[in-house]
């Protein structure tokens, strides 16, 4: 049995896969009967190119799709163009569409690309805004605390200085009451000489 299959060519990590015809029991990269496009999934969009003449053929002389195949015909309109054949259209018609219908799916690749780098830079931009407003969030709320912290300590600061300062008040109170005792006992030591010295 004869099959459509992709034949994988390309570097390490670096797919790029041909459409050939081949017999189903050659392994995949081995022998072939004919080339009939490429596909490469590493560009942006993917690139698909197939000779849509040898597609119809093989197709009608009962080859055998795979599912990567299969996806790939349905998305390009050559399994509707195929059934149209069957049923007698003419081959150039077909020719003619296919091409318009390629470029038409190149055109809505590229939209769909374009579309989802979009999407993916205004994600990123909003998880941007999205971190520089939780980053102001934080650096407002650090503020609030520190202003917080800065006013406990001097509501903290304000008891000990009214203690500081009453027990000046205090010391200052207790010194002057004993120098008023000194000047009291001087002025009763001078009252006492004086007696003493008029009574002789």
């Amino acid at each position: 049995m004869v099959k459509i299959r992709l034949r994988r060519t390309g570097a390490k990590k670096q797919p790029n896969y041909r459409v050939v015809v081949a017999d189903q029991r050659s392994p995949r990269d081995g022998r072939f009967i004919e080339i009939i496009g490429h596909y490469n999934p590493r560009t942006d969009p993917e690139t698909v190119n197939i000779q849509e003449d040898r597609a119809l053929h093989w197709l009608s002389e009962g080859a055998q799709m795979t599912d990567t195949i299969e996806r790939l015909f349905k998305n390009l309109g050559t399994l509707d163009r195929f059934a149209r054949y069957k049923e007698g259209a003419e081959l150039d018609a077909l020719l003619t569409e296919a091409e318009a219908s390629r470029e038409k799916y190149s055109e809505e690749a590229q939209a769909r690309a374009e579309a989802a780098a979009k999407e993916k830079e205004a994600k990123k931009k909003a998880e941007a805004e999205a971190a520089a407003k939780a980053a102001a969030e934080a650096e407002a709320a650090a503020a609030a605390e520190e202003t917080a912290e800065a006013e406990e300590t001097a509501e903290a600061e304000e008891p000990a200085e009214a203690e500081e300062t009453t027990e000046a008040e205090e010391a200052a109170e207790v010194e002057e009451s004993a120098e008023a005792e000194e000047t009291t006992e001087a002025e009763e030591t001078a009252e006492a000489e004086e007696d003493s010295s008029e009574e002789s």
